[in-house]
């Protein structure tokens, strides 16, 4: 009898332990992702502070202009926390990337040629660009299209274009978005996108503000860059042309847009991109926060889409897993 009853405790005890360290594990949990969003928060904060201050320094100078010399385009430093672990931010201008939304608008046809509109070309530009996971001419086209299939809000297919009837017929079916995209990451549902070309031509694209805005010259990077062209090209500008770009803009900087317009990369052609002068800027309101924090060995990330108008910082997005 004895011998039974001690069997018995174990048992009950054993069961106890396993419940009790589940419990105790799952409110670890829970205490480590609150205190990593709250710090994660608090990266959100100080990126706010960090865009109104340069507004501020802006109205000051009364210089309407966003640059990779300003406050918040300095390179991320870890902050360590006091309890240990660290906390790192860093801003990026969203109006530095393509736009996809700016595809949905469709090209005024004509008889005998295609037509595409000037944000099309420079997608096209951008799509031939990519190195080795980059499209010929003709499937860069087709997949514009295909884009500019999902991102309308009807069903009438455009040349080489896909909407619901094509993508009814895969496995497992679906629709076509039929409206802004909210995520880069549904290109990958788009006719046409393969995971490769995807990798490669994330980086470079944005789906914010929903309704395109214009592109910063002094942010943009090299590839970005390179979607720019004459109006009767879709030849992407020279790997090497961009670099130098970005190489004189990193020692110089360009006093606006005509003084960039005669840099040596593209003045034999400025007089030819009329349309690229109607979507590039100078200033930004769009901005992504990567944040990363690391409490008790676990890392935690946040991304976060801030638009700046009005001396006002919106938080329009957050997610922990890319946008």
């Amino acid at each position: 009898m004895a011998l039974l009853v001690f069997a018995l405790c174990s048992v009950l005890i054993v069961a106890m332990t396993r419940d009790f360290n589940r419990v105790y594990q799952q409110g670890s949990n829970a205490l480590v992702m609150a205190q990593s969003r709250a710090y994660l928060l608090g990266a959100e904060g100080l990126a706010s502070l960090a865009l109104l201050a340069d507004d501020d320094a802006d109205r000051k100078a009364e210089l309407n202009r966003d640059d990779l010399g300003e406050i918040w385009a300095r390179e991320a430093q870890p902050y360590p926390l006091e309890e240990g672990g660290w906390l790192v931010g860093e801003l990026e201008d969203l109006q530095g990337r393509f736009n996809l939304n700016a595809l949905a608008e469709r090209a005024p046809e004509s008889e005998g040629r295609r037509q595409l509109t000037p944000a099309q070309k420079q997608f096209v530009r951008l799509l031939r660009a990519l190195g080795d996971a980059g499209l010929g001419e003709i499937e860069a086209i087709a997949l514009t299209q295909a884009i500019g299939d999902w991102l309308d809000s009807d069903n009438s297919v455009r040349p080489d274009g896909a909407e619901d009837d094509y993508y009814y017929g895969l496995t497992p079916s679906y629709r076509a978005g039929n409206r802004p995209m909210v995520s880069v990451s549904e290109l990958r549902a788009v006719s046409g996108v393969t995971p490769e070309l995807y990798l490669a031509l994330a980086p470079w694209v944005t789906v914010w503000p929903t309704k395109p805005v214009l592109l910063n010259i002094h942010t943009a990077p090299g590839m970005v860059l390179r979607s720019l062209g004459p109006d009767d090209s879709l030849e992407p500008l020279s790997e090497f042309d961009a670099e130098s770009i970005v190489q004189y803009r990193a020692e110089n900087g360009f006093a606006d847009k005509e003084d960039f317009f005669s840099h040596p990369a593209v003045a034999d052609r400025a007089e030819s991109m009329t349309e690229v002068r109607g979507y590039v800027g100078e200033d930004s309101s769009w901005f992504l926060l990567r944040a990363t924090v690391e409490v008790a060995d676990r890392h935690t990330q946040m991304y976060s889409v801030l638009e700046r108008t009005n001396r006002q910082i919106s938080v329009m997005m957050r997610s922990s897993g890319g946008l």
